[in-house]
Order: structure tokens, then C-alpha cells, then sequence
């Protein structure tokens, strides 16, 4: 029996209707894609400042 914790209630999954288990794996994918958002966030801020300081460093060679 898998359950799911939703705002700090655990719920058994096979106990959920159709609708509601529909829902859960929508935000489950909406969650996953978020971080996804984030990581690549991420990665976007680092490259910017790596730009941005090799920029600063030719413009003062």
C-alpha cells in the first residue's frame, strides 16, 4: 500500500478516486517540472556570471 501526504494527512493511494489520482500526478508533474526550472535556473546564473567575468576581464586586457 503506497501512500501520499497531503498538507501533513497521509492518504492510501488505491483509496483515491480517478479524479483525485488524476490530479496528484498532475502535480506531481507540474512539482518535477518546476525543479527542472530551477535546476536550469541555475545553471543559466552561473554561466552568466562565468560571461560576465571573462567580458569584465578582456575589456580590461
Amino acid at each position: 500500500m503506497a501512500n501520499v501526504t497531503i498538507d501533513g494527512k497521509d492518504y492510501n493511494l488505491d483509496d483515491l478516486s480517478e479524479k483525485a489520482k488524476e490530479q496528484l500526478a498532475s502535480l506531481q508533474f507540474v512539482q518535477n517540472e518546476l525543479q527542472k526550472l530551477e535546476a536550469q535556473k541555475n545553471v543559466l546564473r552561473t554561466a552568466s556570471a562565468a560571461y560576465s567575468m571573462a567580458l569584465k576581464n578582456e575589456l580590461n586586457s
